[in-house]
């Protein structure tokens, strides 16, 4: 359990209000809060469940399994026996063999024991990006917690024909979407890393 996974139920009925404002009292003209609805395409509530449903323990678990299949590979392409005493034509042709599937198995940038280690590497590297967002956002959430909008919005129900209200609820919502939409902006390189794995390998 991370601060974002304690601070949830601490901020559930918070983000629940900030939603319920934004969805029938909208927010003023020409606020921030609307850039970031149209980053994230997500009310503050959701926003916030989508980036606690983010398990960066399961992913270095993975890493670790890849990373242990690629030394398997590499292990496996230099057991592969040689023709030995065995001579003449069909030696030749099976040594052939031998060696092209042994560099298929391990030793070139694209054998198979080196895209388990750049699979391994990606999926390091999508943790720690999993781990950054759920800090970035417990962090967002901490400030509207201790803010003077989480004041106003966490007495009496808040009324959507109230500028003061819609304008507390705006502020709070920038501030959550803000940190979720940066946070997925920093991922775009990882998705693109992602697709240069898809390309299939041949024999």
């Amino acid at each position: 359990m991370d601060s974002l996974d304690r601070l949830l139920p601490l901020t559930d009925a918070l983000l629940r209000r900030v939603d319920a404002m934004l969805e029938w009292g909208g927010a003023p003209a020409g606020h921030e809060v609307w850039h970031q609805i149209r980053r994230v395409r997500l009310l503050p509530g959701d926003a916030v469940q989508t980036v606690a449903a983010l398990r960066p323990a399961e992913l270095h678990e993975a890493a670790r399994r890849l990373r242990r299949e690629s030394h398997a590979y590499a292990g496996i392409a230099a057991s592969l026996p040689g023709p030995g005493p065995w001579s003449g034509p069909a030696a030749d042709a099976y040594d052939r063999t031998r060696q092209r599937l042994a560099k298929h198995i391990s030793g070139t940038d694209r054998s198979l024991d080196e895209r388990l280690a750049a699979s391994a590497t990606l999926a390091e590297r999508l943790a720690e990006w999993m781990s950054t967002t759920r800090s970035a956002t417990a962090a967002a959430l901490v400030e509207i917690l201790t803010s003077i909008e989480s004041v106003r919005l966490s007495g009496e129900e808040p009324d959507p024909h109230s500028l003061p209200d819609t304008m507390a609820a705006a502020e709070a919502a920038t501030v959550v979407l803000r940190a979720v939409a940066d946070a997925y902006d920093a991922g775009q390189d990882l998705l693109f890393e992602t697709s240069k794995l898809k390309q299939p390998l041949t024999l």
